[in-house]
């Protein structure tokens, strides 16, 4: 749960430099850890070194033991998985974070999804 709490709050964060789409935790079955992926329409080729320069600032400033800063992924809005989790949030709209476990995730075999509820709460339950 603190790596959750941790991660909402980069996000919180991040979402002042570049609005926030989409945002979860994913542990694909082929990899051995999870990663926080935070999905924006404004995370493009030309500016993903700038945006991960960012993601390291506030991890820093953050200061969480929780929050690996080398597991988050930033992706565009329209990436396949990002896609995934926004169709979630259409189907299932509301407050509350959506877990999934055990399937296909936007084109990728996934053992256990995590996603953020839209639009962040302060704090995540």
């Amino acid at each position: 749960m603190e790596e959750i709490d941790a991660g909402a709050e980069l996000v919180r964060a991040f979402d002042k430099y570049a609005p926030v789409e989409v945002a979860f935790w994913l542990k694909a079955s082929d990899e051995e850890q999870r990663y926080l992926y935070i999905a924006s329409d404004q995370i493009k080729d030309t500016n993903l070194g700038a945006a991960y320069g960012e993601v390291l600032r506030l991890a820093q400033r953050l200061s969480s033991p929780y929050l690996d800063p080398f597991r988050v992924k930033l992706i565009s809005a329209a990436n396949p998985l990002a896609q995934a989790a926004t169709e979630i949030h259409r189907r299932f709209p509301g407050r509350l974070a959506t877990r999934f476990g055990g399937r296909l995730w936007g084109r990728v075999s996934v053992d256990d999804v995590y996603i953020y509820p839209s639009p962040l709460p302060a704090t995540v339950p």
